[in-house]
């Protein structure tokens, strides 16, 4: 049903339930899996650790899934985190959008949950969240 997922990361320990979840998934669907993370950095310093975090983050998600005998690649972009998702998705092939959610409610919400919230709201394809 799911020839290939897109997961969304964000290089967080909520990771760690969407990548336990799709490994799953992908195994009975024989699924190809690709990973995503967009780096958000304001500063030289600050963009070079989160694109050292980022390329880590990455490879032991790959790592991971590829431990379980999943096809898997991975990619990142630089910029603001919902027009970049947006756009990967649009470009993407994928039968499902997977990502985990830090469960904030309120402001919170509002606030920290701008990507699952644009997500949820306009993306067409089939979508996973868990809570992380």
């Amino acid at each position: 049903m799911y020839e290939s997922i897109l997961v969304l990361l964000d290089c967080s320990p909520v990771d760690d339930a969407i990548l336990r979840h799709i490994r799953e998934l992908a195994k009975i669907h024989s699924s190809k899996v690709c990973l995503f993370h967009v780096v958000h950095a304001h500063t030289l310093d600050q963009r070079r650790f989160m694109l050292t975090k980022a390329q880590k983050c990455l490879e032991d998600g790959v790592e991971f899934l590829r431990r379980a005998g999943i096809d898997v690649i991975f990619s990142m972009a630089e910029g603001e985190p919902v027009p970049e998702v947006l756009r990967k998705i649009e470009e993407s092939d994928c039968d499902l959008v997977a990502m985990a959610t830090h469960g904030h409610k309120g402001i919170a919400d509002f606030v920290l949950g701008s990507v699952s919230n644009a997500v949820k709201h306009r993306v067409k394809k089939p979508i996973l969240l868990i809570r992380g």
